[in-house]
């Protein structure tokens, strides 16, 4: 088949794949376990170090084969490691793990842990008789829950390295998406528990993948984008109902900025993609987040993903149809982030809700 026309075939079978997608359910959580996982991309493991004592923690993608990657920074508060690095015109071409993770700038720490585990097993970029791990990085601010001195080590990057594994990803108050928290334009007494979702699709009988894995910590609330309803956010000052942000801010009301948000994931595919197709997907894939967090990529987020390409598979693919795939499972994973976080002191769930309008 000549490329042009598989090109037409993959954008036909992503649409067709986009629709089934669409029938995720935007009320029931135990019925979204279709939606995938991000470790169903050839190559990709993924493990978590959720901290015991206070709602905090890292995850950590590793990719011992080596992945091409991109990264789009869209919020105006990142906190990142090594992002120049995947600049396309900047030199090392792959990277052995990325690190999500909680805790704020502190939590960087946690990537040199994950540093430690690779060159325990020489993996990295080879210069002369040193392989040095490559290791990108970002952050989310999850330090006004519980104590804001206990947050990700590099001990914290080393045991998610350990654990990482091909299962499907444990979702919700897990790893960087422990400490999570959205609709916190009006402070945290009217935010609610978000956390860690996972999604994944595959492309008709191509064999390609694309997965995404998400940690929302937003500013702002977030939507089923097929009903246009808030399923999470902010909520009144009785916990009724909600705030809906964006009708706030039309009535007049400032978006918080402190800074002190920030949503952040990775998307990832087993094709192969150079480095300025793999950031393109990147930027693509904040379309998933602008569907369901509003508001989003705003001066009080640093809302951050990642794109890779393990190239597991032999097909080549329009990274255009790869981005539009990568938007819509990360859209996805949002959800799954929301639907599956537990509900701790101060801050209710979507289940919690969900449970107190069912009695």
């Amino acid at each position: 088949m000549k490329r042009r026309e598989f090109n037409r075939t993959l954008v036909g079978r992503a649409t067709a794949a986009l629709a089934a997608g669409g029938a995720l359910p935007a009320i029931k959580a135990t019925e979204a376990d279709a939606a995938g996982s991000i470790t169903d991309v050839q190559g990709v493991k993924v493990g978590h170090f959720t901290e015991s004592r206070r709602p905090t923690g890292c995850t950590v993608l590793l990719f011992e084969k080596g992945a091409t990657a991109g990264v789009d920074v869209r919020g105006s508060a990142p906190g990142t490691r090594e992002t120049d690095l995947l600049n396309p015109i900047n030199s090392v071409q792959q990277v052995q793990a990325i690190l999500l993770a909680g805790g704020s700038a502190f939590g960087l720490d946690a990537a040199s842990g994950v540093v430690r585990f690779l060159d325990e097993h020489r993996l990295g970029y080879t210069v002369g008789d040193v392989v040095v791990p490559i290791v990108p990085a970002a952050i989310l601010y999850d330090l006004e829950i519980g104590d804001a001195k206990i947050r990700p080590t590099a001990e914290s990057g080393y045991k998610a390295s350990q654990a990482a594994t091909t299962e499907p990803v444990a979702e919700g108050n897990v790893g960087a998406g422990a400490g999570a928290a959205i609709g916190k334009m009006f402070g945290m007494k009217q935010a609610m528990k978000s956390g860690l979702g996972s999604a994944s699709v595959r492309v008709g009988d191509t064999g390609i993948v694309v997965g995404a894995i998400v940690a929302v910590n937003a500013v702002g609330d977030v939507l089923d984008p097929k009903t246009g309803k808030i399923i999470a956010g902010a909520r009144t000052a009785d916990g009724s109902g909600f705030m809906d942000s964006m009708a706030r801010i039309r009535a007049g009301y400032s978006v918080r900025a402190d800074g002190a948000n920030t949503t952040i994931g990775v998307v990832a595919t087993n094709v192969a993609l150079d480095k300025a197709q793999a950031t393109k997907v990147a930027q693509m894939a904040h379309d998933g987040l602008a569907r369901t967090i509003y508001p989003v990529h705003t001066p009080s987020d640093g809302d951050t993903i990642f794109a890779v390409a393990t190239g597991a598979i032999a097909s080549r693919a329009n990274h255009g149809a790869i981005g539009a795939l990568a938007a819509d499972v990360m859209a996805r994973a949002v959800l799954r982030a929301v639907m599956n976080a537990r509900g701790i002191a101060g801050l209710p769930s979507y289940s919690d809700l969900r449970s107190r309008a069912q009695n």
